[in-house]
């Protein structure tokens, strides 16, 4: 492999491993939203 494909692939490689790991971190921080906003399920229709 040429010089600028391996650099190529590391930088591919800390994007990808660096995205996962910080979305990981992010998860164990803060695993759930404390608050939902009005609506969802239970939401009656007719009142909209």
């Amino acid at each position: 492999m040429t010089p600028i494909a391996i650099t190529f692939l590391v930088i591919a490689a800390v994007l990808i491993w660096g995205g996962l790991a910080t979305s990981v971190l992010f998860l164990v921080a803060k695993p759930s939203v404390a608050v939902y906003p009005d609506g969802g399920e239970d939401a009656d229709p007719d009142d909209a």
